[in-house]
């Protein structure tokens, strides 16, 4: 029986796969097997253990730079891709796109190959569940029977910020969650304590949310552990 909420269409896409380690930002660029309106089905070379949470840019689009949306998404399985095409091509007797997607697919390996920028077939497919975003009447601050005590509302946008407290040069790669004219909410995997310092800056300025440039001075605020991970939501206000 299938659990899921949502029908999902058999759609071969490129997605953008951008995730956290304690030892910085991975980037993997991927297909979709299939895609629902609560999450998407993925073709990736390596593995992605259950609850990691990952964002994706769906579909995506190569030829440009900056600006294409990132959803967050958590991995609720991994299995092997050609275990999922099995049971795929076993539910469903009709597969009017598969001759072209491996006929396209031979072709592009032949082409790799002969320019030597041959890299080796995904392996895994990865079933990712989007994130819902809470939506309530207030700035996004307070609880629901709390007074609302931020002075500008926040947004949620999904954005790499590199973070590192104001007297230590080494920055980690992290990501922001929501943003407001005066602060930020971002995931990280190092450990803050409220009221540290830390300076923030944008790894694109063209598409950094605060006015102006270099590093923003910002204070600790907020810290709130993610359920089921290791990572912390940080929230900072600016300092200056």
């Amino acid at each position: 029986m299938d659990s899921r909420q949502h029908r999902r269409v058999h759609m071969h896409l490129p997605v953008r796969l951008r995730w956290t380690t304690p030892f910085g930002q991975k980037i993997e660029l991927a297909n979709t097997f299939d895609v629902s309106r609560s999450g998407v089905l993925v073709s990736t070379k390596e593995p992605h253990s259950k609850g990691v949470m990952v964002w994706l840019t769906f579909p995506y689009d190569a030829s440009l730079s900056d600006g294409q949306p990132e959803i967050l998404a958590r991995v609720v399985r991994c299995a092997e891709s050609l275990d999922v095409i099995r049971a795929a091509n076993a539910r469903e007797k009709v597969q009017t796109t598969r001759a072209l997607e491996q006929e396209l697919s031979a072709k592009l390996d032949h082409i790799a190959r002969t320019i030597g920028i041959f890299e080796p077939p995904a392996t895994f497919a990865v079933a990712f569940q989007f994130e819902e975003q809470t939506h309530t009447s207030s700035n996004g601050n307070a609880g629901r029977h709390e007074p609302e005590r931020r002075g500008s509302a926040r947004r949620t946008l999904a954005i790499p910020v590199r973070v590192h407290p104001e007297r230590i040069p080494w920055f980690e790669e992290a990501m922001a969650i929501d943003v407001s004219a005066k602060g930020m909410r971002f995931r990280t995997h190092r450990e803050y304590a409220p009221g540290d310092h830390l300076k923030i800056s944008f790894q694109n300025a063209a598409s950094a949310p605060w006015y102006g440039a270099g590093e923003f001075l910002s204070k600790v605020v907020r810290i709130a552990p993610v359920p089921g991970s290791i990572a912390l939501d940080v929230s900072v206000c600016r300092a200056e």
